[in-house]
């Protein structure tokens, strides 16, 4: 493996404003961006990308590789958690199996942001089909995950969920609506439209990254505190099965296309665990789920092994396999 890579990655400024966030809580000091202020900032990145996704997407045509992509990526989305599924309701609940599964067949749209800057630190340029595979690889694994809940539960007495409600909320989460909404706009704009706001869509892009992961730093960092009287289990599993996912995936993912880019991005949206659209959705309709588990999960440990020794790792996969 080539180390200079990693040692690249673990260098990278975005990835220590995250650390920085993890030492500020262990040193207990008062650090913390306003909720507020980071809420604005989730909402840019996202918005950022959609739009530069849909500028990208207006100089491709549609093809049959594009459409072979997006049916891998909701494949993606289905299959990881039907078999993790299994292997968590061996230690867990049903329906904390079932939370967590969904969690992990779903996506982290922070993790595909900073996959974006690391393919630009790698003189690589995102390809716009790849934010829609994104946005639809949100929906069908909370689906999988409720429908596994509803067969393998045995408490008669509990109450049936809500398959429409959380349907609706799976497709239009202010995550899922924003990024699909900018990559529409960017797409429907003209070269010399996106060119005003090239500015903020380009140039501040790497600033406000590493903001927010300096916030998601603060917040990984509290709750990786209680995180560990759940045992090692859920701890193991959140550190191998996302290695595990991006690795396979990214092997699998030169059947549908031989771009390196592409393949890197789908390696990574394999790995990735959702810790926004799938809490809410379970918060919903599997209130029994229990976010403590699954949120440090996603957050506080597939979030860091990802940015740090994942992408790197993924990346090695794709150009020589």
């Amino acid at each position: 493996m080539n180390l200079s890579l990693l040692l690249e990655n673990l260098t990278n400024p975005a990835l220590l404003f995250f650390v920085l966030g993890v030492i500020a809580v262990l040193l207990k000091s008062d650090l913390e961006i306003p909720p507020n202020t980071s809420k604005f900032i989730s909402l840019y990145l996202l918005f950022a990308i959609g739009f530069k996704g849909g500028q990208e997407l207006s100089h491709e045509e549609f093809s049959s590789e594009i459409a072979l992509s997006m049916l891998f990526g909701i494949m993606i989305s289905m299959l990881i958690p039907l078999y993790t599924f299994f292997i968590l309701k061996r230690k867990l609940s049903v329906y904390d199996a079932g939370a967590i599964a969904a969690a992990y067949g779903s996506v982290s749209a922070v993790t595909f942001v900073t996959a974006v800057s690391y393919l630009e630190s790698q003189q690589l340029t995102l390809h716009g089909h790849m934010v829609a595979i994104m946005a639809l690889m949100e929906s069908p694994a909370i689906i999988i995950g409720l429908v596994l809940i509803s067969i393998f539960n045995k408490d008669q007495s509990s109450d049936k969920i809500k398959f429409s409600a959380v349907l609706k909320h799976s497709l239009t989460n202010s995550s899922v609506l924003l990024i699909l909404g900018s990559l529409v706009i960017g797409f429907l704009a003209s070269t010399k439209q996106a060119e005003g706001i090239k500015p903020f869509t380009n140039d501040l892009f790497k600033g406000f990254l590493a903001i927010f992961l300096l916030d998601m730093g603060v917040t990984s960092g509290r709750k990786l505190k209680s995180f560990f009287s759940f045992g090692w289990f859920p701890f193991l599993f959140a550190m191998i099965i996302p290695l595990v996912n991006g690795c396979i995936f990214a092997v699998l993912s030169s059947i549908v296309t031989d771009d390196i880019t592409n393949r890197f991005i789908f390696a990574v949206l394999a790995a990735s665990a959702s810790y926004i659209a799938v809490p809410a959705a379970m918060q919903i309709s599997v209130p029994k789920s229990n976010p403590g588990l699954y949120l440090p999960m996603a957050l506080a440990v597939t979030f860091p092994v990802n940015i740090t020794i994942g992408m790197p790792i993924y990346y090695l996969i794709v150009q020589h396999f």
